[in-house]
């Protein structure tokens, strides 16, 4: 054998090596830290997960949509939450669609993750969107498109308003689209502009929010969305800490009515 017939031998094998290696990472189940026992995979080359319940359901699974399921999330501190969910029948599940603020594709990606489990594992056509902090903006974005598929959107301190977080600038990567471009057409993207499919739909919405928030401002997100919410006919729960801003206080995580709200309507779907 020549040292050219050699060479592109190697070249070769060299190649299909490092095929046969992105084929493994994409099939692979995905390496995920979970608050609770669960099953990790993948849905479009993203990862995803499901908490089951702690009892199956007769019909449909009833399930809470947890965003944002990045590195490290959930936490920890929605082990409270989530064990009451699975106590009562409930599952957890989300998928990672990095920081994509709600755009288009993070919108695409929620859909897919949708049909997965409402239509190949079982689960509810309408489960309950529960978005932390930028989960909010994540979960609502994908609720005003889809409403008939909501069964209700709960909040810890969530985003609800891309003017206020990230801003304008720093989502305009993530839709493609320079600031100026975001900035006329924020109104065609922005949760916090496009209710009124939610209050048609009677979708019920809840929120914890701080007072003291100053990374999620209480008035240009949560509370902006109640008032307009109420305007267009629909009923959203608001509770208020005092003295609270965007942190890690327990009572965010063990709100009891945040609990009761998701299983009421998780399971009434």
């Amino acid at each position: 054998m020549t040292n050219k017939k050699r060479f592109l031998t190697a070249l070769i094998v060299l190649l299909l090596v490092r095929v046969a290696d992105a084929q493994t990472k994409e099939t692979a189940p995905p390496e995920k830290k979970l608050p609770l026992p669960g099953e990790e995979f993948r849905v479009l080359g993203h990862t995803a997960f499901v908490i089951p319940p702690d009892k199956k359901s007769n019909g449909a699974t009833p399930w809470v949509w947890y965003a944002p399921t990045l590195p490290g999330l959930p936490g920890t501190e929605e082990r409270w939450m989530f064990e009451r969910f699975k106590k009562a029948g409930i599952a957890i599940a989300g998928i990672d669609v990095g920081e994509s603020f709600g755009s288009p594709d993070g919108r695409k990606l929620f859909t897919a993750f949708h049909r997965e489990l409402s239509e190949q594992r079982g689960f509810s056509p309408k489960p309950v969107l529960l978005g932390r902090s930028r989960g909010g903006l994540l979960t609502l974005c994908w609720a005003v498109e889809n409403a008939d598929k909501v069964g209700g959107f709960a909040g810890v301190y969530p985003v609800c308003n891309i003017a206020s977080y990230p801003g304008v600038l720093a989502a305009s990567g993530a839709y493609q689209l320079k600031p100026e471009e975001l900035e006329a057409k924020l109104a065609e993207h922005n949760p916090i502009d496009r209710l009124a499919a939610l209050a048609k739909a009677k979708v019920p919405l809840f929120a914890i929010h701080g007072d003291l928030d100053t990374v999620v401002p209480l008035e240009a997100n949560s509370g902006e969305v109640r008032k307009r919410y109420e305007a267009l006919g629909g009923t959203m729960q608001l509770i208020v800490p005092a003295g609270q801003g965007h942190n890690m206080w327990s009572g965010f995580f063990q709100c009891q009515e945040l609990v009761d709200f998701v299983i009421a309507n998780a399971k009434s779907k």
